[in-house]
C-alpha cells in the first residue's frame, strides 16, 4: 500500500510542475511577443541619435496610412514631398506631428512622449493578457495584479497623451 500513495503523490507533483512550466512558457511568450511588436517602432522613437527628425503635415489619409510633406528639424535631414505614417488614433488629417524617419524608407513614426507611449501599446496589451495566464495558470495573483495594472497604466497613458 505505501507504494501506491508515493506513486500518486509523485504523479501529482509531476503534473503540477508540468502545468507551472507550461503556463510560465505561455506567459513568457506573450510578453516576448509584446516587446517584439513594440520594439519594431519604439527603436526609432527612443534611439533618435543619428536619425532624421522633423515634422509631417498630414494632407491625406487612406485606409491604413496617411501621407504628407516632411519638413526637417535635425541637421543633415532632407525635406521630402511625401512621407507615409501609419493611420491610427494618433494621426488626424490636417494636423502636424513631430516624427522620426525610418532609415532607408519614406516611412515615419511619431516622436516625443506620444510616440514613445504609442509604440509601447502592444506591450501593454501583452501585460494584460499575460496577467490572466499568471493568475489562472500559475496562481500568482499579486504578480498578475501588478502586470495588469502596469499594462492598464501604459495603455491609459498612451490614450491620454495622444
Amino acid at each position: 500500500m505505501p507504494t501506491a500513495v508515493v506513486s500518486t503523490q509523485g504523479a501529482f507533483t509531476v503534473l503540477r510542475f508540468g502545468r507551472l512550466a507550461a503556463m510560465g512558457v505561455v506567459a513568457a511568450l506573450i510578453l516576448i511577443a509584446g516587446v517584439w511588436a513594440s520594439w519594431s517602432s519604439a527603436q526609432y522613437v527612443m534611439l533618435t541619435k543619428g536619425r532624421e527628425s522633423g515634422t509631417i503635415e498630414v494632407t491625406g489619409c487612406g485606409a491604413d496610412t496617411c501621407t504628407g510633406p516632411y519638413t526637417p528639424i535635425s541637421a543633415g535631414s532632407q525635406a521630402r514631398e511625401r512621407v507615409v505614417i501609419e493611420n491610427s488614433a494618433a494621426v488626424a488629417d490636417g494636423e502636424t506631428y513631430t516624427v522620426v524617419m525610418k532609415p532607408g524608407s519614406s516611412e515615419v513614426v511619431r516622436s516625443g512622449p506620444a510616440g514613445i507611449l504609442y509604440s509601447w501599446v502592444p506591450l501593454g496589451g501583452a501585460l494584460l493578457l499575460a496577467s490572466v495566464v499568471v493568475a489562472g495558470g500559475l496562481g500568482r495573483t499579486w504578480a498578475a495584479w501588478v502586470m495588469a495594472g502596469s499594462g492598464f497604466a501604459l495603455i491609459t497613458a498612451a490614450f491620454l497623451v495622444i
